[in-house]
């Protein structure tokens, strides 16, 4: 499906899941090599950037929250975007809120309209795109900071079972968002001097905010990971200390009820001649020398501060 934006004469051509018929159109129209044309049609695994004639081809992949219904994950999404000086393309394979959200403001807004001093070229329309797709990404961060601090709350609360699982879906969600972007910082590294060259000295400084950007979602998603690692110490220091507890508890009953099965076992011996038993009431006495040293163990552990 292709969709045609047109502000401040740049074009905007937003392209989900091309068909053949719609890249040969794209190839011919605006003059894209046909290996970078055969790229479009099926996502790929590594970005990058290179630098054509007339025009800039960058490959990126953006994690997107997928949830299903209380569970959530991750998605990797690739963006191909092919920049000309009057005209952007981007190739997507998936759909992507964030992007869907910019059209509809683009050409109502006339965002282009607050570069009126600056030469404009599509290298405008990219910085635009790519803050919003940055700033989408923090937002699902701060999504992650959120849920982080309800986790806390039940780590607390006595749920340290449970909190194990979430602990461990939420590293899983943090290493599929870091490994999507870990790419990025290259990338943008090497835009910057191909943009310089393509777009002029001027255009330089937006290029960086880009860059700058991203570090920010870089240096969250760190942050959250480094976060998560602490909830995830305390809440095993948590479960370790009630499994401690518990296996502590049985010690004692253990200790406790050896006496009792030695004093049962010893006046169950078939012998001719066993203390107490033939005296009188000798079942109490058996039962009381029983209780007594089940008193004396408990004290014992009482005094020594093991419970």
């Amino acid at each position: 499906m292709l969709k045609k934006y047109t502000s401040q004469n740049i074009t905007w051509i937003d392209v989900i899941k091309p068909t053949q018929d719609e890249v040969r159109n794209l190839m011919l129209q605006y003059k894209l090599h046909p290996l970078v044309a055969e790229e479009l049609l099926l996502p790929t695994f590594k970005p990058k950037v290179d630098l054509h004639e007339n025009y800039i081809y960058l490959i990126l992949h953006f994690p997107f929250l997928k949830r299903n219904g209380s569970r959530s994950e991750f998605i990797s999404k690739e963006i191909d975007f092919i920049i000309g000086k009057d005209f952007i393309i981007t190739i997507r394979y998936d759909e992507i809120s964030p992007l869907e959200t910019f059209s509809k403001i683009f050409e109502v807004e006339s965002i282009l309209n607050s570069e009126e001093n600056q030469q404009l070229h599509a290298g405008y329309l990219f910085y635009y795109i790519t803050q919003k797709l940055y700033e989408a990404l923090l937002d699902e961060l701060d999504h992650v900071e959120q849920e982080q601090r309800e986790m806390e709350k039940y780590i607390f609360s006595g749920k340290e079972k449970i909190m194990v699982r979430e602990i461990s879906r939420m590293g899983h969600n943090l290493l599929d968002f870091k490994q999507a972007t870990m790419h990025h910082k290259e990338v943008l590294d090497s835009l910057e001097l191909v943009g310089e060259s393509f777009f002029g000295k001027d255009f330089i400084h937006y290029l960086r905010s880009v860059n700058d950007k991203y570090r920010k979602v870089y240096h969250l998603v760190k942050t959250s990971q480094e976060n998560l690692k602490e909830l995830r110490e305390t809440n095993d220091s948590l479960l370790t200390t009630k499994q401690n507890e518990t296996m502590k508890i049985f010690t004692i009953l253990a200790f406790v009820t050896f006496p009792l099965s030695l004093l049962a076992s010893i006046f169950g011996m078939n012998t001719i001649h066993t203390p107490v038993v033939g005296w009188n009431q000798d079942f109490w006495w058996i039962v009381g020398g029983m209780i007594l040293s089940t008193t004396v163990m408990f004290s014992f552990f009482k005094y020594k501060k093991w419970f």
